[in-house]
């Protein structure tokens, strides 16, 4: 909470922030981005009289962020019976780059990994003999993460696997997993009510499948299996990014203590499913910020790093080691501190393809606190400021939802039209080359980013831009 970010926020996040100031459950990407249980939760945190309404928002993250690292030590410690592998672990996670990143701002990933870390706690309390009242907890859980995000069907594989198994050896019945299957699907309750409904008004069950599992245009990126060098390098700056310490060498200690301390083999095999099965769902994946989707992996890897620390005290009774596990936890504060100024040094290539008014690209994305940063909503003061009124402005889908918050939520810029691809302001006038010279003769037409793939073709190819404070004004050539 205290180095979240204070208020609206770029790209998706901005998306979210939208989207539950105007109670959105479904969004306009396809199912499978529609992530309802987290809107839902949206919209109960809107109405908590703390800070702004963006601020609300961007708290989903933070506490859900927290119950993961405490998730991970409550796994741990009830795993080991000791409080230090534990305590490593949890810090690990907790200062680990994406996840603490993403613990700062509007994003469904940090309560997936609550879900998914209790989800582990469950199944662990199960096979250390615990009664299979536990197994219903985890169809409960599991059913509640797909409703967040789909990454869950990936667990919820090893899940069938492992209750399968079960049902073999005659360990329950069918009429345990019938139980099962109903708390996962009260669980997803959310999810399912969405595919229905589309379902029953557009009569498209293919096309509604479609959608519920690779959302709209996702499905090759989703499906690929082609890995390139460039994948590789930038999947390995990720993984370093996220473990900049000494201690993720005890990750292999971790692996080679599994089936040493696991309550069973089985519970062993699913540890090690997941976090293969997430490791290789991420490396191929394609989407521009794949970064967020190794976060599952983070999760397991942190587990491993929590078993690599006990066992390394099993063979080393040494306060010396302590101490030292415990600084190198520490050491991810320093480097992401460092980091900015050394890419920029350096001149590392991180992907950014045009400036966006107000953000520090490195800093943005090589920091993952964001405590006190307002810089949509400087540009959103700043771009109104400049603009006359009725003017209208084609924003592009990263910069869209700060101007929309500052006009809808913070009562600015209120006669300007705002354009983009995916929403607009209410009673914004068509906006397209049929449109443009009318709009040109009778009031201001302007542009977040003059740069292909964020400004209309027709523009680029038709008319000039004249710089206008962190905005750009069309013009006739």
């Amino acid at each position: 909470m205290v180095t979240c970010a204070p208020g609206a926020l770029w790209q998706d996040s901005g998306m979210f922030q939208y989207r539950v100031w105007h109670n959105d459950i479904e969004g306009e990407l396809g199912l499978a981005l529609a992530h309802p249980l987290y809107h839902i939760i949206g919209v109960v945190f809107k109405h908590i009289p703390i800070g702004e309404f963006a601020y609300r928002v961007n708290l989903i993250s933070a506490l859900s962020a927290a119950a993961a690292v405490a998730n991970l030590f409550l796994l741990l410690r009830l795993w080991l019976g000791r409080n230090l592998p534990a305590v490593v672990a949890a810090i690990t996670l907790g200062l680990s780059w994406t996840h603490w990143q993403h613990a700062c701002i509007a994003e469904v990933y940090t309560l997936h990994s609550a879900l998914f870390l209790a989800e582990v706690v469950v199944l662990l309390q199960y096979c250390r003999g615990g009664s299979v009242g536990y197994l219903y907890v985890l169809g409960l859980l599991n059913g509640l993460a797909v409703a967040n995000h789909l990454w869950a069907s990936l667990a919820f594989v090893c899940y069938v696997v492992f209750v399968g198994g079960l049902l073999l050896r005659k360990k329950i019945r069918f009429g345990h997993v019938g139980i099962i299957a109903a708390f996962w699907i009260v669980g997803a309750l959310p999810y399912e009510y969405l595919i229905v409904r589309d379902i029953v008004c557009n009569g498209d069950l293919a096309g509604t499948l479609a959608s519920a599992v690779f959302g709209r245009g996702y499905q090759h990126q989703v499906l690929n299996t082609a890995i390139t060098l460039k994948i590789v390098k930038e999947n390995m700056m990720f993984l370093g990014l996220n473990f900049p310490t000494p201690n993720v060498l005890l990750f292999f200690g971790g692996l080679y203590a599994l089936y040493k301390t696991a309550p069973s083999r089985a519970f062993a095999h699913v540890l090690l499913g997941l976090l293969v099965l997430f490791f290789v769902f991420a490396f191929r994946y394609t989407v521009p910020d794949r970064y967020a989707f190794f976060m599952p992996f983070y999760c397991m890897a942190s587990v491993f790093i929590g078993l690599g620390a006990h066992f390394l005290m099993t063979k080393r009774q040494s306060r010396f080691f302590v101490v030292l596990m415990l600084i190198f936890a520490l050491l991810p504060v320093g480097v992401y501190a460092a980091a900015p100024s050394l890419a920029k040094k350096l001149q590392v290539n991180i992907g950014a393809k045009r400036k966006i008014p107000y953000r520090d690209e490195y800093q943005w994305f090589l920091q993952p606190w964001k405590r006190g940063y307002d810089g949509p909503g400087q540009f959103a003061r700043e771009a109104f400021a400049v603009m006359e009124n009725d003017a209208i402005i084609y924003a592009d889908n990263t910069t869209v939802y700060a101007l929309l918050y500052a006009q809808e939520v913070q009562k600015q810029g209120t006669t300007i039209g705002i354009v983009s691809d995916l929403v607009g302001s209410k009673g914004a006038p068509r906006f397209d080359e049929t449109t443009m010279t009318d709009l040109l003769s009778d009031r201001g037409v302007y542009v977040v980013s003059p740069v292909a793939g964020y400004c209309p073709s027709f523009l680029l190819e038709q008319y000039e831009f004249e710089p206008a404070g962190s905005v750009w004004r069309v013009v006739q050539k």
